[in-house]
């Protein structure tokens, strides 16, 4: 297994992306820890993430499930102490938790941009802030943040919030890379469009039409996403950062 005895903490992992990268690495031997957050997003959040946790442990490996807000200090902070607490390191720290309004550009209210900037940006600063310190006092460490095609091709006036934070990512995660290392790896992966919950309520002749603008015609699974992920966690990615 390539993540034997490896902690990987993943943000928002109740569902979609990181859901599947959770199931993907406890597969692969990880001690996963599931976060997750009720919001409006997600409002079975907790339930979800109860699920994650019944599934691996069926499956025999090493579970936690914690609740964090990642655009809270003090929740972070918090999680990180429980993590330590039961595991005594965190390995891996995949920053996925992200936030979405498909709202007009100009109807889109300040809370709502504010809201997408705490959770999809300052959200994984924090996390990467009190994670990477644990990873320094251990010598090592590796830190995948999931930005979007978005973050790149900022052609999208009604998700202009979300491109603004996705771009943020990338350059966040080139200053972290320069900051941590030697010792801790730091990637970047930005997906295009992938079937997850996030997209559920887009309207069918929208995702068509999007579906069109692809290469290979079609959204991305969260299996191939978390394959990418797999990738840059294991040691056959011990050189990219």
């Amino acid at each position: 297994m390539e993540l034997k005895g490896k902690v990987a903490l993943i943000t928002g992992s109740s569902r979609g992306i990181g859901k599947t990268t959770a199931l993907r690495f406890a597969e692969e031997g990880a001690k996963i820890i599931v976060n997750y957050h009720i919001s409006n997003f997600e409002p079975d959040a907790e339930a979800n993430a109860k699920k994650v946790v019944e599934e691996i442990r069926k499956k025999g490996h090493e579970v936690m499930a914690i609740k964090c807000d990642v655009s809270q200090e003090n929740e972070v902070k918090n999680m990180v102490d429980k993590i330590i607490e039961k595991f005594g390191r965190i390995d891996i720290l995949i920053n996925n938790a992200g936030i979405v309004y498909d709202v007009p550009l100009f109807e889109k209210t300040v809370e709502q941009w504010k809201e997408t900037l705490d959770t999809n940006l300052i959200g994984i600063f924090l996390c990467s802030k009190y994670v990477s310190k644990k990873m320094l006092t251990q010598g090592s460490g590796n830190i995948i943040n999931i930005s979007s095609t978005n973050g790149i091709n900022s052609f999208s006036p009604e998700s202009a919030d979300y491109d603004a934070s996705k771009s943020g990512v990338i350059s966040l995660t080139k200053n972290l890379a320069e900051k941590l290392a030697p010792s801790i790896r730091v990637n970047c992966i930005t997906p295009g469009w992938v079937d997850t919950e996030m997209n559920k309520n887009l309207s069918k002749d929208f995702m068509k039409k999007e579906k069109e603008k692809t290469f290979l015609k079609r959204f991305a699974n969260s299996e191939e996403i978390s394959s990418v992920a797999l990738f840059l966690a294991s040691d056959d990615a011990t050189f990219m950062t």
